[in-house]
């Protein structure tokens, strides 16, 4: 990736009160605009595309999703109208360099729209960040509109939205918001589940939103090749502090046994979250022979962001991640030892 510059901020709403008139007036006064999340988008991301997505076509609006990543089979049910489009800079740099405005969602770090940095900056496009991950002061937007208190960017597209029509919002938008709000809270489990979610629900049941069968299709739909990589993390889940701290490895043999994909992975740090006395989940991936990628998951009683940002990444206070360069042979021990230096002190605080 080439691009490291950073720009300065018309606005930045960095967890302040988010004015969104002042939004509105930058989206509104755009024709064409690009809508894009990170790599390997999760339904939060996806969803927040699809909720803004609907509104902007009725509102007459030359937009695209183009994401650096396919959207996968679960999350298809988005893509009746073939919306989703995987980044090609022959395909579409040409429509790409005459844009208004670029809209990032959920994005937590800037180069985790990958490829995509380079056509903004190539075209010197303006960049607006909607968010409810923690960026710092120095970031790459030109327009930063974060709420760290939201439970998922989706309930932010929501609040814009509803700042924005007088009209109902569409169904379609309100598919894309519910699958962003219930996946981001653990299907309304997690910590981060507000009323406000539950508002979101009750407005999407009334407009007929299938909510079951978006839930079906997101959590009842797991290949053959998933289950079984999931026997092979279950045997192998290792505990530390007397069973606080559990920790799993997901290694390319393991992948290639099972055949399973990228995707397949999502979920298994939640998974052994929920297993009894469990605190803290650390799965540590290898993404390939020399980069390793780390994803941490707490019950809410102990903060892991710290942890994930001492690697170099950073997130949720309770959900964070990091990407590593090394074998994980070579970091395996480093991740462990480390984490388990920052988990101490406060495992034995509610010990």
């Amino acid at each position: 990736m080439k691009y490291t510059g950073i720009m300065k901020s018309k606005f930045d709403f960095n967890n302040t009160k988010i004015d969104w008139e002042k939004v509105d007036r930058v989206i509104d006064g755009s024709n064409k605009i690009l809508l894009t999340t990170h790599e390997n988008p999760d339904g939060d991301g996806l969803g927040s595309q699809c909720g803004i997505y609907y509104h902007l076509i009725e509102d007459g609006k030359d937009v695209r999703i183009i994401n650096y990543s396919k959207i996968s089979e679960e999350y298809s049910f988005m893509n009746h109208d073939n919306i989703f489009e995987q980044y090609d800079s022959e395909k579409h740099d040409e429509w790409i360099k005459s844009i208004d405005l670029v809209i990032i969602f959920d994005v937590g770090d800037y180069k985790r729209i990958r490829t995509l940095c380079d056509a903004v900056s190539k075209y010197n496009l303006k960049v607006m960040n909607i968010d409810h991950h923690p960026h710092p002061v120095e970031h790459n937007f030109d327009y930063n509109i974060i709420d760290l208190k939201a439970a998922a960017t989706g309930s932010m597209v929501y609040d814009y939205l509803k700042f924005k029509r007088k009209k109902t919002l569409p169904k379609k938008s309100l598919t894309g918001i519910y699958t962003a709000v219930m996946t981001d809270t653990g299907c309304f489990r997690h910590s981060n589940t507000d009323i406000k979610s539950h508002k979101i629900a009750i407005e999407c049941l009334d407009i007929g939103v299938e909510t079951n069968l978006i839930y079906q299709r997101i959590y009842e739909n797991s290949s053959k090749a998933r289950v079984k990589l999931m026997g092979l993390v279950l045997s192998k889940i290792k505990y530390e502090f007397d069973g606080k701290f559990a920790w799993f490895i997901v290694s390319k043999e393991m992948m290639s046994k099972a055949n399973a994909v990228k995707s397949d992975v999502d979920g298994f740090s939640d998974m052994v979250r929920s297993i009894k006395g469990v605190e803290v989940a650390l799965m540590i991936a290898e993404q390939s022979e020399q980069e390793c990628r780390i994803h941490f998951r707490s019950k809410g009683n102990l903060k892991i962001n710290h942890i994930a940002e001492s690697f170099g990444g950073g997130g949720h206070v309770y959900a964070s991640g990091a990407k590593l360069n090394g074998t994980i042979v070579e970091l395996r021990e480093k991740i462990v030892k480390q984490t388990m230096k920052f988990l101490k002190p406060e495992i034995e605080k509610i010990s």
